[in-house]
């Protein structure tokens, strides 16, 4: 019979759980993507004009990157504080933070109005957002995983994952509707603000909705053991500190982990928009349409990937993706290049569902290689570091390599390499399926469902 503290919770709790996790993401999501489309239709030219439509659009791409510049910072600093005080606590705030900075953004005046500063107040709102980011995404899928056992722990965690093509999915249907119903003059002289003000509305209902749950129960018997340490006169370590003297392989492993993943899913949608409207020349709706499409599909299947992890273990289904990753990156161009909007569609939804495989058993992989007592550090850390080397510099690249050399086969090149950085990552890692989040040691024993680990075992056993 399982322990009190082993025992998953009740389904309706862990339900309440997800859906405030899910909802917040979604909502935190939808406020970061929106920057990300809103760079490669509108961005360009509303605060970096320019006479070449791909510089405007490397410009405004640049700003997006600063956003991910941020995310590690946001990592380390929410992260401290969530391994200090609690998951929920942080997860109101980043949601606050990036609620008020999108809506900002509908309020900017642009390059037209009040010139070189347009671009900076974008840039500096656009660091905001990625602050809140860095904390939000270690939080969210901590609150999930520290609540569910152990056995359905992938399929739970893969929740808050859905939120990433929630988010894509909501922004862009705003962004696809606005485009259908408006002209493209009233859309870049108005109806591009519509989306960003409405985050408004939506930060108030993920809030009502997250200030509802409980703390992680794992976290708060983390704690108590941590005060009786303290009480006892033992010295404990920032979190920070700890995850780089002692967790640091497992750092590098989740960086690994997301290299391929973060880097194909931009390609996959952001640098689309770019491909699609300005190399191809179709209309914007075709790319937004397709976009909408897959990430309907990627949403719904994500979960799925994440229950198959927990039968058969977080490094088969991640490599599934990955491998499939790297054989689609040129099928994914050619498919694009035949102008054909099926095929488009077709293409960005295959492309996700691969994407899916390697992100849905992500949340539950990346938080079983920490202890609880440095877990959101490490895997915020782990997670947002690569986003730097991946996701922001994923369009910037693509964007470099198709005016450099015309065609897409360098982006190909690079999307494949990206995924098999993952693969290589993953083989080479241990499996963390089954770890009891509650119990402190390295997850290298914790292969099968229910196998707990020992105080007793050494680190590397």
């Amino acid at each position: 019979m399982a322990s009190p503290e082993t025992a998953p919770p009740a389904t309706g709790s862990i339900k309440r759980i997800v859906a405030a996790s899910l909802v917040g993401t979604t909502i935190e999501w939808y406020d970061f993507f929106l920057y990300g489309s809103a760079a490669a239709l509108v961005f360009n030219t509303l605060f970096f004009p320019s006479s070449d439509p791909l510089v405007g659009t490397l410009l405004a791409f640049l700003t997006y990157a600063v956003g991910f510049a941020a995310r590690p910072l946001g990592g380390v600093v929410f992260g401290h504080f969530g391994d200090r005080i609690g998951r929920k606590k942080l997860l109101v705030i980043s949601l606050l933070m990036m609620g008020g900075a999108t809506f900002a953004m509908g309020l900017l005046p642009t390059h037209a109005s009040i010139g070189v500063g347009a671009p900076v107040l974008l840039t500096v709102l656009r660091l905001v957002q990625g602050f809140a980011l860095g904390g939000e995404w270690g939080g969210a899928v901590l609150l999930v995983s520290e609540h569910g056992g152990d056995e359905s722990r992938g399929f739970w965690a893969s929740w808050p994952q859905a939120g990433a093509p929630g988010g894509n999915l909501l922004a862009t249907g705003v962004l696809a509707l606005l485009a259908a119903v408006q002209s493209d003059e009233a859309f870049l002289a108005w109806g591009w603000r519509v989306p960003f003000l409405l985050s408004g509305v939506l930060v108030v209902i993920g809030l009502w909705i997250r200030i509802s749950v409980t703390e992680s129960p794992v976290f708060l018997e983390a704690r108590e053991k941590a005060a009786e340490q303290a009480a006892a006169g033992a010295r404990a370590e920032a979190p920070v500190v700890e995850v780089f003297r002692r967790s640091w392989r497992e750092v590098l492993t989740a960086m690994g982990t997301r290299f391929g993943e973060n880097i194909s899913y931009y390609v996959l949608t952001a640098f689309l928009l770019v491909y699609v409207t300005v190399h191809l020349q179709l209309p914007k709706s075709e790319a937004l349409n397709a976009v909408l499409i897959g990430s309907a599909v990627h949403f719904v299947t994500i979960p799925m990937w994440g229950a198959l992890s927990d039968r058969l273990g977080r490094r088969p289904v991640t490599l599934i993706g990955a491998l499939g990753m790297a054989g689609w990156a040129f099928a994914f161009f050619a498919l694009l290049d035949s102008r054909s909007f099926p095929a488009i569609a077709f293409a960005v939804t295959v492309g996700l569902l691969f994407h899916g495989a390697m992100y849905g058993p992500q949340a539950a992989f990346i938080s079983e290689m920490f202890d609880t007592r440095v877990r959101y550090s490490g895997a915020s850390m782990g997670s947002q570091l690569a986003s730097i080397v991946g996701g922001a510099l994923a369009p910037i690249i693509a964007v470099e390599l198709l005016k450099e050399y015309g065609t897409s086969t360098p982006v190909s090149l690079y999307l494949c390499l990206a995924a098999l950085v993952t693969a290589v990552t993953v083989w080479a890692a241990r499996e963390t399926r089954g770890r009891d989040l509650a119990v402190d040691g390295n997850p290298s024993s914790a292969a099968e469902p229910g196998h707990r680990l020992r105080d007793s075992e050494p680190i590397g056993s």
